[in-house]
């Protein structure tokens, strides 16, 4: 039985804002290294229940594809607690797959929400105008 959820415009907030690791495979049928990607994408989903894996397909979900400014599939993103963490074009070997996975449940998910606020704030501070 498949663990991987068929993502589309209609799910897709949902899936990222439910929280928790989740792993995304952009792909289209046609693509022969999405083809050859997807086995392994399968494992890895078997591999780690815990993470929602989802496949968004290209060619259906075409404004979805664009909103992430998808030029080249297969491309793989992987979001914790609704940061976007990860964003890989291209097939990742199995190893580095699940190297990813790993790097991703070991964050200090705090330590990256207070990292991401410094990099906005001192953003603001560069654009603020100069008296």
């Amino acid at each position: 039985m498949s663990t991987v959820r068929t993502i589309t415009a209609e799910n897709f907030r949902e899936t990222v804002e439910a929280g928790g690791i989740v792993i995304l495979d952009f792909w289209a049928p046609w693509c022969g290294p999405c083809r050859g990607f997807a086995p392994t994408f399968e494992r890895a989903a078997g591999a780690n229940p815990e993470v929602v894996s989802g496949k968004i397909n290209t060619d259906d979900e075409q404004e979805l594809a664009a909103a992430f400014d998808i030029s080249s599939i297969p491309t793989l993103m992987i979001f914790r607690d609704k940061v976007l963490l990860f964003r890989q074009e291209g097939a990742l070997p199995p190893a580095a797959l699940d190297d990813v996975v790993a790097q991703a449940k070991a964050l200090d998910m705090e330590k990256v929400r207070a990292e991401i606020s410094a990099h906005e704030e001192a953003e603001k501070a560069a654009k603020a105008p100069r008296a």
